[in-house]
């Protein structure tokens, strides 16, 4: 099975506890939309653990950019003890130690991902004048990463792909910490992926301690609340 989650901010046991409820496995795959790190209390632990996920593909988000900016720029003037010390300060009180190597490989992961069915970013896509999505390869990172309007109800395109993305909670939508799937017209039970053109995320980990993740062959939503563990 395919699932897909975002916004996890540091919440490692809440992320453990979702893996555990999924059932997932070897054979499974599992897409992470960014905003693995900041908020939560473990995010350098829950970086590290997601990282060694071989069946895991993981986009950068906003929280992750921002990182990268900061020890971009303290790499030109740090020596490389002087510069990890840095770079833990930056996750305190997170005590998880952390490596150069890891962050040479949060820094070469990609902004998106693009599937025959789908699209993982981790805010947004812009529209053309023909409501048909921008390809993310024409789109900046900073947009990518930050984009507030494309969780709008209102944004519907008409590209044939789902568009999968978290970065504003959907409680700011709904009112509540649940997955948003916005079907396409005329659409009343889906069948597959493509007859959502749009899957909103971010349950608000974090704040909410609710988390949760959808399953892209099945359709079917998870979540788990901090509250029960």
């Amino acid at each position: 099975m395919r699932y897909v989650v975002s916004d996890i901010h540091g919440e490692y046991e809440l992320f453990c506890a979702l893996l555990k409820k999924i059932k997932f496995s070897e054979n499974d795959v599992l897409y992470v939309l960014g905003d693995i790190i900041d908020k939560g209390k473990n995010s350098i632990k829950l970086l590290k653990y997601v990282m060694s996920l071989e069946n895991a593909r993981l986009i950068l988000g906003n929280h992750e950019l921002t990182f990268l900016k900061y020890y971009r720029s303290l790499s030109e003037s740090l020596a490389p003890d002087e510069l990890i010390k840095k770079l833990r300060d930056y996750f305190s009180p997170d005590t998880e130690p952390l490596d150069l190597d890891t962050v040479e490989k949060l820094a070469a992961l990609p902004f998106y991902i693009e599937e025959d069915e789908f699209i993982c970013v981790h805010a947004g896509l812009p529209l053309d004048e023909n409501k048909l999505l921008v390809p993310p390869s024409a789109v900046s990172a900073e947009f990518l990463v930050n984009d507030r309007k494309f969780k709008e109800p209102n944004v519907i395109h008409e590209s044939p792909k789902c568009v999968f993305f978290g970065h504003t909670e959907t409680s700011c939508i709904s009112g509540k910490n649940k997955i948003l799937g916005y079907l396409r017209k005329n659409v009343k039970e889906p069948q597959s992926v493509s007859d959502y053109f749009k899957i909103h995320l971010d349950t608000g980990a974090w704040r909410s301690g609710v988390l949760g993740c959808f399953c892209i062959d099945s359709l079917k939503v998870f979540y788990v609340n901090k509250e029960s563990l």
